[in-house]
């Protein structure tokens, strides 16, 4: 760990951070006659905020009194939440999840050794789903304060991710933000007894590289609690053992560059393949007013699956998921053709975008399955 700097007082840099801006939130609490310390709305306190930017007589203490509310509201922001919340164990995954108990029970030894996974797989197969439902059985709760997820996609940086500089709430100028995962590791940071999980999803859509930054290395299971200094608040910095990154990786878009293999290293990869198969789903399809109509597409999808992967590999397969949903329920016959004809076979045609013929046979396959009434 970094060794910590002291003032000439002999007090830590960080505690004197911390004193003095007690102290002067004390006295903005005087001079506007508000309550600041003990407030844990962080809306309350930015409103505090915008009475100080408008408090002529702070004079030249405006810069000051900002920085101090805001390193306030971060501290405010990572205090862990404790809440009574539903219990998920492991009977709860397997009713829900498409996996098998000792499937689950491998992604689980991943996560706990490598800290890092990736759920890797085609569209619609259930990745997001599972990795929160991951996240609750590793928790043996269904607890969200405890669970972040954020989206990368080609624009997403550093700055959106770690730390960077945001336009003032009065427009006037920049000031430096913590991102999202900075916030969220420092609150698990502070619950070292129990896990937090942040979800990525289109984690290959980013630019890795650019949006980890310096965090490339802390990220590795080897390496957590050792601390670098951020780039722009030139403070320390490390992850917790109490984090685990879950990311989800779209195997069937062609626009994406494939992950470098400095970060490839640093995540496992588990393959989450379509579950038509798996008894749960069977069961699900089963519950629904007409299941002889599904089946006879799902079987005829099973079939255009293995000429997928035989011709364009298992990331491009169709997913389980387009047979999901409470739309099924309501009308089923009318879904199952909206899915087939608006969804499932415009993919082909993506697919096949060179074999027009090809796309077109398994057109018509598809549809001659609803045609044809159960």
């Amino acid at each position: 760990m970094v060794r910590k700097q002291k003032s000439s007082a002999g007090m830590s840099i960080e505690e004197k951070t911390i004193t003095d801006t007690v102290n002067i939130l004390k006295e903005m609490e005087e001079h506007l006659s508000v309550t600041v310390i003990g407030e844990t709305s962080v809306e309350q306190l930015e409103m505090v905020k915008d009475e100080v930017l408008a408090d002529s007589t702070l004079e030249n203490r405006h810069v000051i009194a900002r920085n101090s509310l805001n390193y306030y509201m971060r501290f405010i922001e990572s205090i862990p939440v404790i809440t009574h919340n539903e219990t998920y164990k492991v009977a709860d995954f397997l009713s829900e999840v498409f996996m098998d108990e000792t499937d689950l029970s491998n992604v689980i030894s991943l996560l706990e050794n490598k800290k890092n996974l990736i759920l890797k797989g085609a569209p619609s197969v259930g990745k997001t789903f599972m990795a929160k439902r991951i996240a609750s059985v590793m928790m043996e709760e269904k607890d969200e304060a405890r669970i972040q997820m954020v989206q990368f996609h080609q624009s997403y940086s550093y700055e959106d991710f770690i730390e960077g500089f945001r336009p003032k709430i009065d427009g006037e100028g920049f000031e430096l933000k913590p991102g999202p995962f900075v916030k969220f590791a420092r609150k698990a940071e502070r619950d070292p007894e129990r896990d937090y999980f942040f979800i990525i999803d289109e984690i290959n859509r980013g630019n890795l590289s650019k949006i980890f930054g310096e965090l490339m290395m802390l990220i590795e299971a080897d390496k957590r609690g050792e601390e670098i200094i951020l780039l722009y608040s030139d403070k320390p910095f490390y992850v917790p053992e109490n984090v685990y990154i879950i990311g989800m990786m779209n195997t069937a878009d062609r626009s994406l560059a494939l992950l470098d293999y400095a970060l490839r290293r640093r995540f496992s990869f588990y393959e989450v393949k379509p579950a038509f198969h798996h008894d749960v789903f069977k069961q699900y399809i089963d519950a629904f007013s007409n299941p002889t109509l599904i089946n006879r597409d799902i079987n005829e999808v099973k079939q255009l699956n293995e000429k997928i992967a035989e011709e364009l590999g298992t990331g491009f397969q169709i997913g389980h998921s387009y047979f999901l949903g409470d739309a099924y329920k309501s009308n089923t016959e009318k879904h199952i053709k909206e899915v087939i004809e608006y969804e499932v076979i415009p993919q082909l045609f993506e697919y096949w975008f060179d074999d027009e013929e090809t796309a077109q046979a398994w057109a018509i396959r598809l549809r001659g399955c609803y045609d044809e009434q159960a």
